[in-house]
């Protein structure tokens, strides 16, 4: 128990990050758990809610960026000989993640299952490990700009009128469309390489990601530049929406909650006051396959159906798998240490040449 209680709080731990994750997660259960407001207002309570859908998903794939950044060096890209090894590791953790998204899509469970777009996502951001963070972050931007413009088109291809759409949907996690949300990994991926334990990098993250907040969302308010269905497409915060003002307005939220996390950890009550929230978020791959898995069986048990999203939610699961999950992850996390499923991946990717020296992107160890 002391190895593993100096491991979720050891100097050598980013515990910011971890607590991130654990919000994620949690964020994640609300949005396939309740029943939450159709839109979030700031002056309204009832509406608060909402502030998981979307965002919970979109803070998620900050999160991964983060980890490839910090596996592939953190601040300082790793040298070629070892950045290929580090690379590689990615790719089969990728493969791995995929085969394990379509098992949980196999389960029936209603909800859009983000694993298979996260692996297309760790292989699109592999080019990008060797660079800079200003180079990274210039990059997210720009693409955050053009990639919602085009996002329509993308859409209306002929491919989404096929037989098979919604299997291809379900397949390449289209819900998550790899085409935008790759500027979210990519923000990542340049806060890690800017160095994410920095005072200073934490600080103008808060105020840079609440102001891409505060401008997203702010221009959602306001009428669209020009009428029609291609502007109303790109002309939105709504979630999911992969609109332009989405992707701004939650990625600067997601920046900013991320950068909130950090610096709240600097303190030392509050690190551990956040213990469940931190101990969930070192194994989130777990923590989010065993909410899919006890989903099925108890809806299978209960209401004779996988596939009855109404009738579950009719349950009031929320409550009882939040804490579950919560007390779970804690306990083990003290008593055996890393997450079952984080320990698989770093079990199966030992053999791709030497350690980097960090577990993977699911494993949440820095």
């Amino acid at each position: 128990m002391r190895d593993n209680w100096r491991r979720l709080n050891g100097p050598a731990r980013i515990t910011g990050v971890d607590l991130a994750r654990g919000l994620a997660v949690v964020g994640m259960f609300a949005a396939h758990l309740l029943l939450t407001a159709e839109s979030f207002v700031w002056t309204e309570p009832a509406t608060w809610t909402a502030v998981v859908d979307g965002r919970s998903s979109i803070l998620f794939a900050t999160l991964a960026g983060v980890s490839i950044g910090l596996v592939t060096g953190g601040s300082t890209p790793f040298p070629d000989a070892r950045m290929a090894w580090a690379r590689w590791k990615l790719v089969l953790r990728a493969l791995m993640l995929l085969a394990l998204g379509i098992l949980l899509i196999l389960t029936g469970v209603p909800v859009f299952v983000i694993l298979p777009a996260y692996a297309i996502l760790f292989l699109l951001a592999l080019p990008f490990t060797r660079l800079r963070a200003g180079t990274v972050l210039w990059t997210a931007a720009g693409l955050a700009v053009v990639m919602p413009l085009l996002q329509p088109a993308l859409e209306a291809l002929p491919i989404w009128e096929a037989p098979f759409r919604d299997e291809i949907d379900a397949m390449i996690g289209w819900h998550y469309p790899f085409t935008v949300w790759i500027a979210f990994v990519l923000a990542g991926l340049g806060v890690a390489r800017a160095g994410v334990t920095r005072l200073a990098v934490q600080l103008r993250m808060l105020v840079i990601g609440s102001v891409l907040a505060v401008i997203g969302y702010g221009l959602a308010g306001l009428p669209s530049p020009a009428r029609g269905m291609y502007w109303d497409a790109v002309w939105t915060d709504e979630p999911h929406s992969s609109g332009a003002l989405e992707v701004i307005g939650s990625g600067g939220f997601a920046i900013a909650v991320l950068a909130a996390c950090l610096l709240v950890c600097r303190v030392g009550a509050v690190r551990m006051l956040t213990l469940p929230l931190r101990a969930t978020g070192a194994m989130p791959l777990t923590a989010y396959t065993a909410q899919l898995l006890v989903w099925a069986v108890v809806a299978l048990f209960t209401l004779g159906d996988t596939t009855d999203y109404f009738g579950f939610v009719a349950l009031e699961p929320f409550w009882p798998m939040t804490i579950g999950t919560l007390v779970g992850c804690t306990a083990w996390a003290l008593l055996i240490g890393r997450g079952p499923l984080e320990w698989v991946l770093e079990r199966a990717t030992r053999s791709v040449g030497p350690s980097t020296g960090a577990d993977g992107p699911s494993s949440a160890r820095q």
